[in-house]
């Protein structure tokens, strides 16, 4: 399944550096929009934002695997109650297994994302070793919904998507374009053309 939404990276400042936006801007997009809302948290404490990003009306809630070691089943649950659809995200140095008993939990998460930067700034080079963790992810998680986040463009997306990825995050390349437009269908016709027929 190819999945084409919004996605929002919200950073705490701890997590990663550098801050960016919060609730109040999900709820300004949401009153103009009927989108899906996809929210990528790179925060420290992820349980403190879910009623909020739900109140704002956020979609998705993406939180990383590295700060909820401790608490993801009950996380996952919370996100859930709130008509949010749960995804763990995982940074470049962070094994791949690690995402695993999330995605076979009780209460699974429903995407998994391969961050294939360092989290906190745009514009970062793609890291094509990151596909290992995507190949791996598709090969033990068939339907699985496989995110990947940095360096996604005309120049990386068919490694992205011939790995397994359906979901796919491009900031710098549609948004540095000239023809936004244009490198959207590339990337969409990238991910159609891999995805497996049925």
């Amino acid at each position: 399944m190819l999945i084409i939404h919004l996605l929002f990276h919200l950073q705490d400042g701890h997590f990663v550096p550098n801050l960016t936006i919060g609730a109040p801007v999900i709820e300004s997009l949401r009153k103009h929009t009927n989108a899906y809302l996809d929210c990528h948290l790179m925060v420290t404490n992820p349980m403190d934002y879910v009623a909020q990003m739900a109140k704002a009306g956020a979609s998705g809630f993406t939180f990383h695997v590295e700060v909820a070691q401790d608490n993801w089943q009950q996380l996952v649950e919370k996100i859930k109650s709130t008509g949010m659809r749960p995804g763990v995200a995982l940074k470049p140095g962070t094994p791949v297994e690690q995402v695993y008993p999330l995605v076979e939990g009780t209460t699974p998460v429903e995407m998994v994302l391969v961050m294939t930067v360092e989290p906190g700034f745009g514009g970062q080079k793609f890291m094509p070793d990151m596909m290992d963790k995507v190949r791996a992810l598709r090969q033990k998680y068939p339907t699985l919904d496989i995110q990947v986040d940095g360096g996604l463009g005309p120049s990386t997306i068919d490694t992205a998507a011939a790995a397994g990825a359906n979901c796919i995050v491009a900031g710098s390349s549609v948004f540095g374009a000239p023809e936004p437009g244009d490198v959207i269908s590339l990337l969409r016709t990238s991910v159609e053309k891999a995805q497996p027929t049925t």
